[in-house]
Order: structure tokens, then C-alpha cells, then sequence
């Protein structure tokens, strides 16, 4: 089995400024920080886990590209596209939309060769030049809409990804799998009358965005059933997790029987993350990832993009990530040091509450 992989050194050098989740504003006693919550460290780190790791000797290593305007424009609007490119130039860059998302000078060329690595990877997988693929990217993309950025997201990289594998490569049906900590409602909005895009996001209830992320969100018109949300209580752990995979997202899977499985990968549901308040450790996301290749090797010939999304531990988001490279490439490389104490937290196995939602998200499986 070979798993693609790509990283570009320019990822780390998005520049987020100074602020913490806002920007520094001595005036309501918002103090500047050296680095703001969603800094590129976090998946620097990643990388260079993977390398000192020994686990990249074992990967097919991948050169990103730039997305071309053309393959932007197929999920997000001219005038999002320009903004995001003329702020770009300014000295002190620009926003992504949503007022906490800041974006240094460069910017848009950044998030370009975070679009595009994306699209390289899902061409070496649809073309069968790598098995699976894991594409560390940044800035992450799953919050961006078409017509704005938000969430720390610019473009909505697997979206672009996605439009990029129906239009050029002719792959007719995509399942978006987003267990990122916060919501998916970038790729539900994008492909909510869609039916041949299955979107299924696993999230903390009600974590962001605000008010997002319902049961109720089924997508619209001929899309409606092809949207599936899974919110979870917070406190979930690997138990929970896992039954929310059994349960929602492979039987989702095996019904929709996808020509390509994506994974929006954000590794903030662990236990150690201070955007949420989840439990799980980095045996739950290797046994996540198993999960999903399994009945991707029924339905779709193994065929699984994973892309980076959120995660903001600097100190467990790389053994989390490196957790599902590992399973994606079939090797252990190196023992998680810090399972010792998240393994041992209190209220991570499944509890009654937990399960009484995620059976709420199960039973819309069968309108797919």
C-alpha cells in the first residue's frame, strides 16, 4: 500500500499575527500574544513528528501546487476570490471575512498552495498513483462558504478539491467526512443541493460555528438527505467517537457507496485542545481512520484523501496526526508519550446522553 504525502515549508509561514482569537485591542484589554491560536506551528510540528519519527521513509512524498482562479471559482464566488487576493498585497494583508481570521501580507498565495496541494493529492489518488493520501496543509479550509473565509479558513480546500475530482477527473459521487471538533458548514453549504457529494460532519454541539451544525441540516432540494450531522455533547471521548463512526459514517458510507472518500481532518476533538472540550486521544483518531479505509476498501478501492483541518495543541495535535498517517500507511512508528495521561481521563467512555445523539444522527443513515 502507498500513502502520498505533502507538506510545503510556505505552509508554516502563514502569518497570523498577533491576537489571540481576536485582534489586540489594549482598549477592551485584549493583550497581543507572540502567536495567535491558530498559528502554523501546530502543523509544522506535524511534519517534522513524521520525519524524526522515521514514518516519512514510508510515504510517497508529493509536490503541491498553486490552485489556478479557475479551480477557485468552481465552489467560491469572483468577488471572495478578488477580496482575498487584494488584501493579499497589502503591507499588513487583510482578513479571511469573519474578523478573526487574519491573513499576512502573501497570503492568498499561501492558501493557493494550500488549495492546490489538496487537488495534487486527490489526482494521485483518483489516478492510482498513490493508494491513500494525507495532504498537511495550511491554512485549513472546511469553514469557507463560497463567498467568504471564516473560521481561520480562506478557500475551502477539499471543496475545491472535490469540484476539481468531478469536472476534470470524472468522478461522479465524492463523501466529504469532516470529524474536525468544530462544524463542517463550509462543504454542507457548498454542496447542499448536490446529491452526488454525501457530506457527513461529526462535531461538538454547538462549538462553532454558533448555531450551526443541526440535525435539521439535511441539504436542500435534490441535495436533502445527502447532508448528515452527527453534533456530539461535549466530553466525548474515543468511545463516543467510534460509535459515531459505526453507527452514522460507515453505514452513511456503505448506502451512498462514494467513488472517493475525503476526510476533513482536524485534530481538535483531542483531549488536550483548547478550542474544545472533547476527549479523544490518538488511538481514537488511528482507530477512526481504520474505520473509514475498511469500507473504503468495499466501496471505492481504498480510495481516501485525508487534509488537514483545525487542531490547536501544539503538544498532542502531531502524535494525533501522526496516529492516522500511521494507519493510513499501515506502520507504527512511535509510541504516543502523552497517552499515559489523556488515556487515563475520567468520562471518555460512552456515555448514555452521548449515545442517545449520536442514535439521532444513525437513524437519518436511512433517507440516504
Amino acid at each position: 500500500m502507498t500513502t502520498g504525502y505533502i507538506w510545503h515549508e510556505l505552509y508554516g509561514w502563514s502569518d497570523t499575527g498577533s491576537g489571540g482569537l481576536f485582534p489586540a485591542d489594549a482598549g477592551v484589554g485584549l493583550q497581543p500574544i507572540s502567536h495567535h491560536v491558530a498559528h502554523p506551528d501546530t502543523k509544522r510540528r506535524i511534519h517534522e513528528l513524521i520525519v524524526v519519527s522515521g514514518l516519512v521513509d514510508s510515504l510517497d512524498r508529493l509536490t503541491p501546487r498553486h490552485a489556478t482562479e479557475a479551480e477557485l471559482l468552481r465552489v467560491h464566488t469572483r468577488e471572495h476570490v478578488d477580496r482575498i487576493r487584494h488584501e493579499s498585497t497589502q503591507a499588513k494583508g487583510g482578513d479571511a471575512g469573519d474578523g478573526i481570521s487574519p491573513f499576512g501580507k502573501g497570503g492568498y498565495e499561501i492558501a493557493t498552495l494550500a488549495a492546490g496541494g489538496v487537488i495534487e493529492m486527490v489526482d494521485a489518488v483518483v489516478s492510482g498513483k498513490v493508494d491513500n493520501g494525507y495532504a498537511l496543509v495550511h491554512p485549513c479550509g472546511h469553514h469557507a462558504p463560497s463567498n467568504t473565509g471564516m473560521g481561520f479558513c480562506m478557500f475551502n480546500n477539499g471543496a475545491v478539491a472535490v469540484a476539481h475530482a468531478r469536472e476534470v477527473m470524472g468522478v461522479e459521487k465524492i463523501a466529504i467526512i469532516d470529524w474536525d471538533v468544530h462544524h463542517g458548514n463550509g462543504a454542507q453549504a457548498i454542496f447542499a443541493s448536490d446529491p452526488s457529494v454525501l457530506t457527513v460532519s461529526v462535531h461538538q454541539d454547538r462549538c462553532f460555528p454558533p448555531n450551526s451544525g443541526f440535525l435539521t441540516e439535511r441539504g436542500e432540494g435534490a441535495g436533502f438527505g445527502y447532508n448528515i450531522n452527527a453534533p456530539l455533547p461535549p466530553g466525548t471521548g474515543d468511545d463516543g467517537y467510534l460509535y459515531a463512526i459505526d453507527t452514522v459514517v460507515v453505514p452513511a458510507l456503505r448506502a451512498f457507496a462514494p467513488d472517493l472518500i475525503v476526510i476533513a481532518s482536524g485534530m481538535d476533538p483531542n483531549a488536550m485542545d483548547p478550542l474544545a472540550r472533547m476527549l479523544v486521544t490518538s488511538r481514537g483518531f488511528r482507530a477512526m481512520t481504520e474505520r473509514v479505509l475498511a469500507v473504503a476498501n468495499e466501496v471505492c478501492e481504498g480510495k481516501v484523501v485525508v487534509v488537514q483541518e483545525g487542531g490547536y495543541s501544539p503538544l498532542y495535535v502531531p502524535f494525533c496526526a501522526l496516529a492516522c498517517v500511521e494507519a493510513l500507511a499501515g506502520v507504527e512508528s512511535r509510541e504516543d508519550p502523552y497517552y499515559v495521561v489523556v488515556g487515563g481521563f475520567g468520562g471518555k467512555e460512552l456515555q448514555p446522553h452521548q449515545k442517545e445523539a449520536i442514535d439521532a444522527a444513525a437513524a437519518l443513515v436511512a433517507e440516504i
